[in-house]
């Protein structure tokens, strides 16, 4: 397993789902820009889904900070400024998180380093 930090650019809404969110949306940085590197649905209690979607409605933009393709229902975009530890088995061949994990937020203070794509 893989450590790094990423940033939350959405989640997926859900009805069902830990809280309100199907899965959360997460880019890395490329260059300038941000660039969509798959999302997750693990790795969250209820209680931290919960928290986490309050957090994310405080901060929602009506354009998508990344591209991410398809056809996916119910996303809500926020501005790229949480960033998360996810916890990843590898990549994929088209540069997506394979079996990715949500670890928790990372604080300020940490000075924390989104990963960066080459």
């Amino acid at each position: 397993m893989q450590s790094d930090s990423f940033i939350v650019v959405g989640y997926e809404q859900s009805s069902v789902a830990r809280g309100g969110i199907g899965s959360l949306l997460l880019a890395a940085r490329k260059g300038d820009d941000w660039a969509y590197v798959g999302s997750l649905g693990t790795g969250f209690s209820v209680s931290v889904a919960e928290k986490l979607r309050k957090m994310l409605n405080r901060i929602k933009r009506k354009t998508p900070p990344v591209s991410c393709g398809g056809r996916r229902k119910n996303l809500v975009w926020v501005q790229p400024t949480l960033i998360a530890e996810i916890e990843y088995r590898a990549w994929t061949h088209d540069g997506k998180l394979r079996h990715a994990s949500y670890k928790g937020l990372r604080e300020v203070q940490d000075n924390a380093a989104v990963y960066e794509l080459e």
